[in-house]
């Protein structure tokens, strides 16, 4: 679980996402960039693992990676997010341990 601190110093702690969780928010973006989410697609597949593996789950760094990819997919002319689009977005982002 990570902590959001705010400057008045109350502490919340954030649950990862669920599969499930997950699932629905990775759908709602693909809906948002004109696509489809098939989990048993395997180009999908290894899409939401590698969202999976990069995130942990991790709300708020989803909703950072997303516009990544968005731009990812812009850039080199892409219609079908991969797992080598999410790397290469991920790779632009800093993302701590």
């Amino acid at each position: 679980m990570k902590s959001l601190y705010s400057r008045l110093g109350f502490s919340h702690r954030y649950r990862a996402l669920g599969r499930d969780e997950l699932l629905f928010v990775l759908d709602r973006h693909w809906k948002r960039l004109g696509r489809t989410l098939d989990p048993d697609d395997f180009t999908d597949a290894q899409a939401i693992a590698a969202v999976e593996r990069i995130t942990r789950g991790n709300f708020r760094l989803l909703e950072r990676l997303f516009p990544q990819i968005t731009r990812v997919l812009k850039i080199n002319q892409l219609e079908t997010i991969t797992d080598d689009v999410v790397e290469a977005a991920a790779s632009i982002l800093v993302i701590g341990n």
